[in-house]
């Protein structure tokens, strides 16, 4: 099994209107169409979909919001035996996507449930990989619990991923949480970032067996602890937006690294140039899939294949 812990919540995404009520400035206002979302939470629909056993743990409101999420994860076939329910509301993504399907966002996660989210006593024996990121590594006080999370289980050996997914609006202390980011990174296997990302953070650090680099349509590059560095072009797809694009990634790479038997970090080490082409193809791939459609909607793998 693979967890999956962090948040979920809802994306309020712009659909392009012919016509509409106008705004102040006098041009019309997009209808948002509510969608099922976060990157833990997209990840975690993303590897059902391409058919691992995955669990998600996460603290969900008992709100419509919040029953509509715990049933997208249902019918993707993943377990919610971890997820913890509370009365607050479900937080609000606000999406703006740009000309070139890119994706910007505004949170509205004040007093909402998953930043309540409470370290679990323990998680199933078969987890073979924990997978974290974005806001829940923010958002205090359950930020600090997902955080326990991590150094647990990656010190009972548990094949950790990390995509950090920055997120600047809502990191009230850059450098803070800089400092706590590279305090992360020895209980990390393998790292996930986006270039943006790297940026944000200062570079590309060193430290985790392997850090992907998501490049948009430059591909992905993948750099090893042993010195190596293999790149795959993107697949080529007309994109619709950018939405749970990076999430599918990393749904991608923990499926081909599961069906390879290489959820450890000695197994990272022998993949070999050849391996991770493979790998970096399909989660290219995977990835196309979601930019070509509204919204985080990530593929089967039927889809990829």
């Amino acid at each position: 099994m693979i967890v999956v812990a962090g948040e979920s919540l809802i994306d309020l995404v712009p659909r392009p209107a012919a016509a509409g009520p106008a705004d102040g400035a006098g041009g019309p206002l997009p209808p948002l169409l509510p969608r099922l979302g976060g990157g833990p939470y997209n990840t975690a629909v993303a590897l059902g979909r391409l058919g691992t056993r995955t669990a998600f743990c996460s603290r969900v409101s008992t709100d419509g919001f919040g029953t509509a999420l715990l049933e997208g994860l249902r019918s993707a076939r993943v377990d919610t035996s971890l997820v913890q329910r509370g009365p607050e509301p479900t937080t609000l993504a606000v999406a703006s996507v740009g000309s070139d399907g890119s994706a910007g966002y505004g949170f509205y996660a004040r007093g909402t449930a998953d930043r309540l989210f409470e370290l679990p006593p323990q998680l199933p024996p078969s987890t073979r990989a924990l997978a974290l990121g974005t806001c829940s590594l923010v958002l205090e006080p359950g930020a600090s619990a997902y955080e326990a999370l991590l150094r647990r289980e990656a010190d009972r050996g548990v094949f950790t991923l990390l995509d950090p997914n920055i997120r600047p609006p809502v990191i009230p202390d850059a450098d803070a949480y800089r400092s706590r980011f590279a305090r992360w990174l020895p209980y990390v296997s393998l790292l996930k970032l986006s270039e943006e990302d790297a940026r944000w953070l200062g570079g590309v650090p060193r430290g985790p067996a392997a850090v992907v680099l998501t490049r948009g349509v430059g591909g992905l590059t993948v750099r090893t602890r042993a010195g190596a560095e293999i790149s795959v072009p993107a697949a080529p797809v007309d994109v619709v937006d950018t939405i749970g694009a990076g999430d599918t990634v990393n749904a991608a790479l923990l499926h081909q690294l599961a069906v390879r038997d290489a959820l450890s970090e000695r197994a990272l080490d022998a993949l070999g140039a050849g391996g991770w082409r493979d790998v970096l193809g399909f989660a290219a791939r995977a990835a196309a899939v979601t930019c070509s459609r509204t919204g985080a909607e990530p593929p089967y793998e039927a889809e990829v294949s």
